[in-house]
């Protein structure tokens, strides 16, 4: 049984995928897309991709797409450990969290739309830098405000474990930092971020670990 993760060492969307099937103790096989040299323009991803996009996972055939999908796959592929829990208005609030970093800010400070900010509309690497950091300074203080006004029963955001929200926080903090933010700015996050790096499945995901990352 094959796993493999098509995806790129800084791809924050490859890095939850990362994360979840370490998570799940799940083997797989990673093949690099390097975003940074236009592989994901080329004929031969455009084929496996139309987007021009990553991460993929393919699994016995199957061949899957988008992130939020894929994990939702995971889940219900191997469902121990869960993702969320039992009770459904808390699965919902994770679900929220998890959504504010994956479908608000995301896709704002994604690489084809920083490039395009930077070249197409003339803004240069000053622009980007402060387009990015405007979208995830913004997306970052609300989600700090529902998680403190949250009750949590752990130091996850997940609560006793790592979850969906954990998930996608992890990435989306490790960006913040890259562009020059301080997750000391949302200690609530930054807690729950450094508690889930310290673990192993999260430790192995880091970009720094792949065999694609640059020095």
């Amino acid at each position: 049984m094959t796993t493999t993760l098509y995806g790129y060492w800084r791809s924050s969307a490859a890095y939850r995928l990362r994360i979840a099937l370490n998570l799940k103790d799940v083997s797989y096989e990673q093949v690099a897309v390097n975003l940074k040299e236009g592989e994901q323009a080329g004929a031969d991803w455009l084929a496996i991709q139309p987007q021009g996009l990553v991460p993929v996972l393919e699994h016995e055939g199957d061949r899957l797409l988008q992130s939020p999908a894929i994990l939702e796959w995971i889940d219900e592929t191997w469902p121990d450990p869960a993702f969320l829990p039992r009770d459904a208005a808390e699965r919902c609030r994770l679900r929220g969290w998890a959504s504010i970093i994956g479908c608000d800010i995301h896709p704002l400070q994604n690489l084809r739309v920083l490039k395009a900010v930077a070249g197409d509309l003339g803004q240069g690497p000053d622009g980007m830098k402060a387009w990015a950091q405007r979208w995830m300074t913004s997306g970052l203080d609300a989600l700090e405000t529902l998680v403190r006004a949250a009750p949590r029963t752990g130091e996850y955001l997940g609560g006793q474990r790592p979850g969906l929200a954990d998930i996608y926080l992890v990435p989306q903090a490790y960006n913040a930092r890259r562009w020059g933010l301080d997750m000391a700015d949302w200690p609530a996050l930054a807690a729950a971020d450094a508690a889930c790096r310290a673990l192993p499945a999260f430790d192995a995901a880091a970009p720094e670990r792949q065999p694609d990352a640059e020095n």
